[in-house]
């Protein structure tokens, strides 16, 4: 008996990749615009006194929408997808609530069926307009200079775009965070397996005994004291995010400059909740 061995190409092989790399893409970009843009609706609707309205599950999934089309839309945009396939995408976003909008008015369904049959539908949406645009190759625009200046610089904006509900309401927080930022470096160092340089490791462990130290004094000191080793660890932990950004060890030096932002960002708004009193 002759075994006949099937073969896939190797062109269709390629083709599916990238179009599962396109989906991976579009479901960070959508997780991104919930994220970075649900403060600011947060914000908003404090300033406007309409948080009453933004609480109602048919805004809300407007609103999960919107954030998510925005967050996909500029990914597309910087990958070079034309505006048909944007729109598309941009559609599977809305349409999967919008079918679902007017049983939930007529009390068909409930507000967990809403929010949760909006976003199932959405996979199939989004996989539909996918491979409908399957064949067309990005091409990425002609930007301008200032544009790709602040492309480069998106740690900046991701980190300012985070602390953006700080500024405006700040706040106190917990010495416990201060454990977070010697923590973060250390895993990302052991996923990146950076430890074969034993130097750096105890570099990584003196400063999860020193923010730890910090943490514990703002713990065991009187509640104005407290609050102010905790902006100081903050900001000096920008210092440490510095000295390896330009090194570009341990941490990628994305991470660097997002962390050193934030950081800064944190530490001053502590600042500002201790002066306020």
């Amino acid at each position: 008996m002759t075994e006949t061995t099937v073969r896939v190409p190797r062109g269709s092989d390629r083709a599916g990749r990238r179009l599962a790399r396109h989906l991976a893409e579009m479901v960070v970009a959508m997780v991104a615009g919930m994220v970075l843009l649900e403060p600011l609706w947060r914000v908003a609707a404090a300033v406007v006194g309409g948080g009453g309205v933004l609480a109602r599950p048919d805004v809300g999934a407007l609103v999960l929408a919107t954030d998510m089309s925005l967050g996909m839309a500029a990914w597309m945009w910087h990958r070079g997808h034309g505006w048909a396939a944007t729109a598309e995408m941009v559609a599977a976003m809305y349409v999967p609530f919008l079918l679902l909008l007017p049983p939930w008015w007529a009390g068909l369904v409930g507000d967990d069926a809403l929010l949760l049959g909006g976003h199932l539908l959405m996979v199939p949406a989004m996989v539909l307009v996918a491979l409908r645009h399957r064949h067309e190759q990005p091409v990425p625009p002609a930007r301008h200079p200032v544009v790709v200046a602040a492309a480069r610089r998106w740690p900046t904006a991701l980190a300012l775009l985070m602390t953006v509900d700080l500024w405006l309401a700040p706040t106190v927080l917990s010495p416990w965070t201060l454990l977070v930022l010697p923590a973060g470096y250390l895993l990302i160092g052991t996923w990146r397996r950076q430890w074969r340089d034993r130097r750096a490791l105890a570099v990584q462990l003196a400063g999860l005994a020193g923010w730890a130290g910090l943490a514990l004094a703002a713990l065991a000191g009187a509640d104005g004291l407290a609050g102010w080793l905790v902006a100081a660890g903050w900001l000096g932990h920008a210092a440490w995010d510095l000295a390896h950004h330009r090194t570009g060890r341990v941490v990628p030096r994305g991470y660097g400059e997002w962390c050193g932002v934030l950081d800064v960002a944190v530490g001053i708004s502590v600042g500002l909740a201790l002066l306020a009193g």
